[in-house]
Parts: structure tokens; sequence; C-alpha cells
């Protein structure tokens, strides 16, 4: 319910999905990233705010009928286990479920399909230097992505990260075969993927 003259934001609306609504609808992929000052280049007013829950949660007609004050993508996916890298984030009054920033960029490799996507996404990496290897360790596990899994270790070996190498990767399914990002690129023949070249240059060249 809403009183008359009141205006109730995304955030608020989402609150009601989690707490009145009960239903397992997070903040996730660069959204959550933005919120944790993970993501400075990124519009901070979130013009477009990504929501994520399991392959089998519908959003309720209210919710999709309703002006949240921004565009609402959801995306309803299970490649990651549940509730696992998910937390509260106090929005003021409330607070609501948001990814961690290890899960929310799982999420965002996962919808990655562009070489403008992986850039980013490269690049959004640099920025979690202090993950704990104990919070990363349960998502990697999990993942039903192979894509995602190696792109996750590979970029964060790219960024210099020290916590990679306390993640036990005996414990990690990386799967067989090769997966490619851009159709001409440099293979990584350590995680079995087609890069794109400036990727493995910037590297050799320390940067």
């Amino acid at each position: 319910m809403v009183r008359s003259g009141d205006q109730v934001g995304w955030e608020g609306a989402l609150y009601a999905l989690q707490h009145n609504g009960g239903l397992p609808v997070h903040v996730g992929g660069k959204t959550a990233l933005s919120m944790q000052g993970k993501a400075h280049f990124l519009e901070l007013s979130r013009t477009i705010v990504s929501l994520f829950a399991p392959s089998d949660v519908r959003l309720p007609k209210w919710f999709v009928d309703g002006d949240w004050g921004t565009k609402i993508l959801y995306h309803r996916t299970s490649f990651l286990p549940p509730e696992v890298g998910i937390a509260d984030m106090e929005t003021g009054a409330f607070s609501i479920r948001v990814s961690t920033a290890a899960r929310a960029l799982m999420e965002f490799l996962h919808l990655a399909s562009t070489l403008e996507d992986f850039v980013e996404a490269r690049e959004l990496m640099d920025g979690l230097n202090n993950l704990r290897p104990k919070q990363v360790q349960p998502l990697l596990e999990g993942c039903r992505s192979v894509k995602v899994k190696r792109l996750f270790l590979y970029f964060a070996e790219l960024s210099g990260h020290t916590w990679v190498n306390h993640v036990d990767r005996s414990a990690i399914d990386l799967g067989s075969g090769t997966r490619t990002l851009v159709s001409e690129g440099a293979y990584v023949s350590q995680y079995e993927l087609m890069v794109p070249k400036e990727f493995v240059s910037n590297a050799k060249a320390g940067l």
C-alpha cells in the first residue's frame, strides 16, 4: 500500500518484493557494483537497475507495471547458487538484498556478449583488490558457467590481485574446450580462452 501523495522509488518497491512478498530477487551486476562504489565510471544516477532472481521466479504484475523512476532489467538465471554472495545494504530507512562485489562481477560476466562488455568487466576487476578468498571460493565452486569462472580468475590475475593466489583451484571445475570471446584474438592456454589481443599485450607490457 502507498499513501496518497507518496512516491515510491525502485528501492522501496524492491524492499516490498523481498520483505513483504518473500521473493528471492536482489540487486546485481553493474548496479550492485555501483552501489558499493566499485564502478566509479558508471553513471551514478543508475538510470538502469539490474535485478536478478532464480529462473523460476516471476515478478508480480504490480511491480512490472509500476513506474519506479528508472529502467528495470530483470534477469532470471540460476548459474550461481542462491543466497551465496548476497548481503543486506542500507538504503536510508530500510535495507535491500544486494550482490557482493564478487557475485556482482560474475553476474556481469554472465551477461557479457560484446567486446565492450568484456573490456568493461576487465576494468571493473581492477577495483576488486580487497576481495576475500573465503568469499570468492564458494561462488566459484557453485558457479555453473565455465566461461564466467575462467574469466573471473583470468581477469583477477591480469589485475595483479594477491587474493587470487589463495583460491583453491583444485575444487573448481573449469571444464574443457576453448571458450571464444572474440572471433580474432589471442589464445590464453591456461584458461583455454580466446580473448581480445589487447588483454594479452597489456599483460606482457605490465599494464
